[in-house]
């Protein structure tokens, strides 16, 4: 398995994109338009990463301003944390958040947000619980989660 940077691979901009788009129902031209801010660099948030194994994506998560949530102050968030059925349990997750937040620090973002339903997941990887929000659209609270590098 590999880990790899869409902004450092371009050419899987179109498969990453429908790829998190066939997972979390997201209008692909969202992902689209997020990975192409991510490809022209022009500052740290958008980024996007990816699991592959055997050319093909297993695994992914984002970094955008905001997850759809009402605390715009608590930017920048990790988004569409995701790893196929048959390779969970295998620690993916967890190298994908490690990478993640080692590649936001080296851009200069030490802060991280990201919010969830999970319970003692993210806590396995030095994510702490902030505070409840809420959800664009959601009428039940839900966690988010900090980490700090």
């Amino acid at each position: 398995m590999e880990l790899w940077k869409i902004r450092e691979h371009p050419e899987l901009a179109q498969t990453a994109a429908l790829w998190f788009h066939e997972k979390w129902g997201v209008p692909l031209d969202a992902y689209e338009q997020s990975i192409r801010a991510c490809l022209a660099g022009k500052s740290p948030v958008p980024q996007w990463y990816v699991a592959l194994e055997a050319g093909r994506i297993i695994g992914g998560l984002g970094v955008i301003d905001n997850d759809f949530h009402n605390r715009k102050d608590l930017s920048p968030n990790v988004c569409a944390v995701y790893v196929e059925q048959a390779y969970r349990c295998r620690g993916i997750a967890g190298q994908l958040l490690r990478l993640v937040c080692q590649d936001m620090k080296a851009l200069g973002i030490g802060t991280l947000y990201l919010i969830t339903d999970h319970l003692n997941f993210y806590e396995r990887y030095g994510w702490k619980f902030f505070c409840m929000v809420q959800g664009d659209g959601e009428q039940e609270m839900c966690r988010m989660y900090m980490h700090q590098a």
